[in-house]
């Protein structure tokens, strides 16, 4: 071999080898994408995802800012950073490298940001809220381009009940002032993060990027200029969160960083969805785990969070949303079914990061003392605690749909007074979130079986008892699901959201008259509400129905007001003695709804299976 060969193959190894460090280094993922300088936890750990990238070494300088441990795994593809953002550190870009045997192969860099001022006292959603609940694909097409999208699978099809509609952030964006309008004061979305599943997956329950707007509702930055002209307008954001599970199709999925990363990875297990077995002391082992671990459905892999490193991942992203949109609460899907301590931990973190703020959790159940399980202050008998305020109340629901249902006047009240006695149950029923229907379920109209006076019953119960109010999108104009259970079919489009819709729900066009009405009157009823300390603040004190009227007033010192739902099918004379306790001091009552005036002394007409809503004087 000739000198000057030599010196090329040298040459060559050398390249070759550089090329190598430098694929092997290539990192595809890191996060989360930023932080903020000034949280209360200093804490911050990055999950670092490339070929390679467990055999580099990581540094940094930046004042303020140390790299306490890179922490490998089983899976070499794999880096996890923990970082410490101390209180000296400055807002900038963080530089940081990646070596092998010494030498540079990869820098990355990672932006350390301001928060917004006042961003840790941010005040959550209350009392005072009505919550509007909104399928983001099925509300408004406000940008037809980004309908389909290369490299995503699902294709729009607006015929098919469960494919993708084209509803997207501009379009709710294009209606912010409809909503103000209506008197609705938060807005609470299903999920937009991305679902790059093959079919379903509209929904949104279905992950595949934490981090990242799926590109059918628009971006990061649209989503967050949709939160930023909401507040501007009144309206509060509340984002739907899922940390019980993620898609099949998430990038990890295809390369996990280590064998515990999820639950039953082996061997598809589905969970038995037994939520009692959370409380229930003779449970067994075997059942609680499989309710815990198991998976919903074959494509929504469990997630694993007695796993740190998993944990870690999933709470922070949760803080991280709050902070990059300002959000003014969390829907949490499915809270009982991740890892129970961890719920816990994950909740005291949100709301030590963020003392006024608010978390709702679902638990679908209709007994209350399984829901009130999961509510702050509740002192359970197996010694867990929970941070979580409030609750989807499940339970009032149920009462609700059946006494409307029940066809006799004289009993049908019995089930919702006895669920609402049941409040003893609760450490605080008054942050509960009330509602008529939403979208995994029949829509309201539905379920009264398309009785009007039945629906205005039901909203009027809604709107003014204890808790905080939610109606769902299309409610307001009698939307409705006859004959199935299909829940593309419960959440269909809202007429006028798309170009060329013959019906328009937004400025009324095409409305049937039955509509009109149902609009005006829910819309009537919540502008009323906003100055209503009474029910938005006020205690609850009700009466045991009687003869198809049941009776309960809301009361604070600024108001009292007295509401009365006839469930008969004719006008009724109420007799006010009984209710003497609730009236002392009152001539007189002011109906909200049609305005009429009601002398409080003896008795009152009432009309026929309907509700009034009498402000005291």
């Amino acid at each position: 071999m000739t000198a000057l060969t030599k010196h090329f193959l040298v040459l060559f190894l050398s390249v070759f080898t550089l090329h190598s460090l430098f694929a092997q280094g290539k990192i595809t993922h890191m996060e989360p994408p930023n932080w903020w300088v000034g949280m209360k936890n200093p804490n911050v750990q990055l999950l670092v995802h490339g070929e390679g990238v467990g055999n580099l070494t990581p540094t940094l300088q930046y004042p303020g800012v140390k790299l306490e441990m890179a922490i490998k795994v089983k899976n070499p593809n794999y880096l996890f950073l923990d970082l410490v953002v101390d209180k000296t550190a400055k807002p900038g870009t963080v530089k940081i490298d990646f070596a092998q045997n010494g030498k540079t192969v990869e820098s990355r860099t990672w932006e350390l940001l301001q928060r917004e001022a006042g961003a840790a006292e941010r005040q959550g959603f209350n009392n005072a809220d009505v919550l509007y609940l909104i399928t983001p694909d099925r509300f408004a097409n406000g940008d037809p381009n980004n309908d389909q999208v290369a490299g995503l699978q699902e294709k729009p099809n607006r015929s098919l009940a469960g494919g993708r509609h084209g509803g997207d952030i501009e379009g709710m964006r294009q209606h912010l002032d409809y909503v103000s309008d209506m008197g609705f004061t938060a807005i609470w979305l299903n999920p937009v993060l991305e679902n790059d599943m093959q079919a379903y997956s509209y929904h949104g329950y279905s992950t595949t990027d934490f981090y990242k707007v799926d590109p059918r509702y628009g971006s990061n930055e649209s989503y967050r200029q949709l939160a930023e002209e909401a507040k501007i307008k009144g309206v509060k954001l509340i984002m739907d969160m899922i940390v019980n599970h993620c898609g099949l199709e998430h990038w990890w999925m295809k390369d996990p960083p280590m064998d515990d990363w999820i639950n039953f990875p082996d061997k598809y297990q589905e969970t038995n969805h037994r939520k009692s077995v959370i409380q229930d002391p003779h449970a067994s082992q075997l059942d609680h785990k499989i309710f815990t671990d198991g998976w919903f459905v074959p494509t929504m892999p469990d997630l694993n969070q007695r796993n740190p490193l998993m944990a870690t991942y999933l709470t922070q992203n949760s803080i991280w949303w709050v902070e990059y949109l300002g959000l003014a609460g969390i829907r949490m899907d499915t809270y009982p079914y991740p890892d129970m301590d961890y719920m816990a931990d994950w909740t005291k973190a949100l709301m030590t990061e963020y003392p006024n703020f608010n978390i709702v959790g679902e638990e679908w159940h209709e007994n209350p003392a399984i829901v009130s399980y999961w509510q702050k202050g509740k002192v359970n008998t197996n010694g867990y605690t929970s941070d979580l305020k409030s609750l989807m109340d499940f339970p009032l629901q149920a009462a609700l749909s059946r006494a409307l249902n029940n066809p006799d006047p004289n009993r049908c009240w019995d089930i919702l007074y006895e669920t609402m006695a049941q409040d003893f149950l609760y450490p605080d029923p008054m942050s509960l979130v009330v509602f008529p229907d939403n979208h995994d379920m029949s829509r309201i109209f539905t379920q009264v079986n398309e009785d009007f006076d039945l629906f205005k019953l039901a909203i009027a119960y809604t709107l003014t008892t204890r808790g905080i109010p939610q109606l769902y999108y299309g409610t307001e104009i009698l939307m409705k699901n006859p004959g199935t259970q299909d829940h593309g079919i419960i959440r269909s489009d809202f007429p006028g959201g798309w170009a060329g819709d013959a019906i328009d729900g937004f400025n009324g066009k095409g409305l049937t008259n039955q509509q009109q009405e149902a609009k005006a009157f829910v819309k009537k009823l919540l502008t009323w509400r906003k100055s209503a300390p009474a029910v938005q603040w006020g205690k609850l004190t009700h009466f045991i129905h009687k003869d198809g009227v049941y009776v309960f007033f809301r009361y604070s010192q600024k108001q009292r007001v007295m509401v009365v739902l006839n469930r008969n099918p004719t006008a009724k004379t109420l007799e006010l003695e009984r209710f003497a306790e609730m009236l002392k001091g009152y001539d007189r009552g002011i109906d909200v709804l049609s305005g009429g005036k009601f002398d409080l002394k003896g008795s009152i007409e009432l009309p026929a299976k309907a509700p009034l809503v009498l402000v005291l004087e």
